[in-house]
This record gives C-alpha cells, sequence and structure tokens, in this order.
C-alpha cells in the first residue's frame, strides 16, 4: 500500500510540474470544448460527496432561474442513478425530431433530459466508463436544448467519467459546489472543485446545505452544525453562495416531483435559492462582460 501510494503521489508531483510548454502539447491531444448549439451559459452543479443534496439544489435552481425569466434547461447527468425525472414530475418520454434530435420533456418551464425517462427505471445500468461517456454526449449534444440562458447540469459525486467527460468536452460557463458544512464532505468537494479548476473551469462558488433547520411553528431558523464552510471556500479561493436551511417538507416536495420554491416561494429555503440564483447570473454576466 505504502509503494502504491508514493507512486501515485510521485506521478501527480510529475504532472504539477510540468512546463507550460509540455502542458500545451498535451492539451493539443484532448478533444476541443465546444458549445451546445442555442445556448448561452452551461453551469455545473458539483460536489465530491454524495448525499448532501446537490439534485435537490439543481432542480432548485432551475426552477428558480426560470421564475425569474430565464429559459433554462437541467440535465440529469448521473447515468447510474438518475432522479431528476421524479423531482419534476416528468414522466414522459423525449420526442424525436426529423434530424434524430431528442425533444426535451418540459414542466415548471424547465426543459429536461435524463436517462431515466430513455431506461427502464426497474433495471440497474451496468455500463463501463465510454457507454458512460457516450451517453452524457448523447445527452448534451444531441438534443434540441436551444433557444436556452442557461443549461444546468447536475453530476454524480466524486470526479469520474461524467466530470471529465464534461470538462474535456463542454464549454462550461462555470461550476456551483454544493456541500453540508461537515469536514468531511468539504474535504471531497475541495477535491472536486481541483479538477475542474485543472480543466480551467471557472468555479461560481459553494452551496452550503443542511447547516440550519426552520422551525415549523414560528419559522425561526436555528443552527444544526458548526459550520467549517468559509473557511474551506477561503482556502479553494472562493465564497459561500447561499446556505440552503433543512425543510420538513422537503422529501415530500421532492417524492411528489414539486420542488420548494415552485409550491412554497416564500419560505426560507425559496429564498436561499433566490440568492443562489441571482449571484450566479451576476457571475454569469460578469463573465461574459470580460470576455467581450
Amino acid at each position: 500500500m505504502i509503494a502504491l501510494r508514493t507512486r501515485i503521489q510521485h506521478q501527480i508531483r510529475c504532472y504539477s510540474n510540468l512546463t507550460e510548454h509540455q502542458k500545451q502539447l498535451m492539451a493539443k491531444s484532448l478533444p476541443k470544448k465546444v458549445k451546445i448549439p442555442g445556448v448561452e451559459d452551461v453551469v455545473v452543479v458539483a460536489s465530491g460527496k454524495g448525499g448532501v443534496g446537490k439534485s435537490t439544489t439543481a432542480v432548485n435552481l432551475a426552477v428558480t432561474l426560470a421564475q425569474k425569466g430565464k429559459r433554462v434547461g437541467l440535465l440529469d447527468g448521473d447515468v447510474f442513478g438518475p432522479s431528476i425525472p421524479l423531482m419534476l414530475n416528468i414522466k414522459e418520454e423525449p420526442l424525436v425530431n426529423d434530424q434524430n434530435l431528442m425533444i426535451p420533456p418540459v414542466n415548471f418551464n424547465v426543459k429536461c433530459l435524463s436517462m431515466g425517462l430513455i431506461t427502464d427505471a426497474s433495471q440497474a445500468i451496468v455500463w463501463r466508463g465510454p457507454l458512460v461517456m457516450s451517453a452524457l454526449q448523447r445527452l448534451l449534444k444531441g438534443a434540441v436544448w436551444g433557444p436556452l440562458d442557461i443549461l444546468i447540469v447536475d453530476t454524480p459525486p466524486g470526479t469520474g467519467d461524467v466530470h471529465l467527460s464534461l470538462a474535456q468536452n463542454t464549454d462550461i460557463s462555470g461550476v456551483v459546489l454544493v456541500s453540508t458544512p461537515q469536514t468531511a464532505a468539504l474535504e471531497i468537494t475541495a477535491r472536486g472543485a481541483d479538477m475542474y479548476r485543472k480543466f480551467g473551469v471557472p468555479i461560481v462558488g459553494i452551496t452550503e446545505n443542511m447547516r440550519d433547520a426552520v422551525c415549523t411553528n414560528c419559522n425561526a431558523k436555528f443552527q444544526l452544525f458548526d459550520s467549517k464552510t468559509e473557511e474551506f471556500a477561503k482556502k479553494m479561493g472562493t465564497t459561500v453562495l447561499t446556505s440552503v436551511p433543512v425543510d420538513p417538507k422537503i422529501a415530500e416536495s421532492c417524492d411528489e416531483g414539486k420542488p420548494m420554491v415552485a409550491v412554497n416561494p416564500d419560505s426560507e429555503y425559496s429564498k436561499s435559492f433566490g440568492k443562489l440564483a441571482d449571484l450566479l447570473v451576476e457571475f454569469l454576466e460578469k463573465k461574459r462582460e470580460e470576455k467581450n
């Protein structure tokens, strides 16, 4: 184990010590990042850790952006565990046009595609990396997404094939990281951020999840866990965008396919997504101005 760890650490150091010229030569062998036709910005929602509320964040962020007048799409990038169709209450298979391009179904003014809409929900998807990446590219580029202002891509935990395929092949405008406030989750989230940075993808910031809860009687917010999110954000060179509280109705909301921001827009939960959506739009507009 020690010898294996030493070899891996040596390989990482070797890559880090590459000259700029060597990195440019390596980059030439990678696929070119391309924009998705009709899509202004692609935003990835990611977290190295599972169970931190990433998919719930992606759904409620997408619906909030649509409420604010943005043309929004949501791609479920979790090939093995698709959950977005359930959360958006979308059951119909996508139609296919004369150009063999899928037409994403719509609910809550959000276009949506997911492997959960084109495979049998009762059967496990048992694929190796190349098939996973091929399926993801089909969902991304084999569909009529446009015209869209923002395409949100929900991703699986970790830094595996889906993330690599996205970072290498797609022109991503930014990554929204999602984490709970515990050190274990934040450390793994930091690794995910590092991977995207290695591919030159900007980090929008961190959405902190489940630090607080809201009292169902008096609507007061109280803290459940000590938070180290601000500390980790500084280490990662980014900021905390918003802190989303626990709401007792969130499980019911997800199971019934009724996003919280749609059914209870005045709640503290929904207000936190209003803040997140505004900061994301501000980030994208600033990035566009810098390009021009």
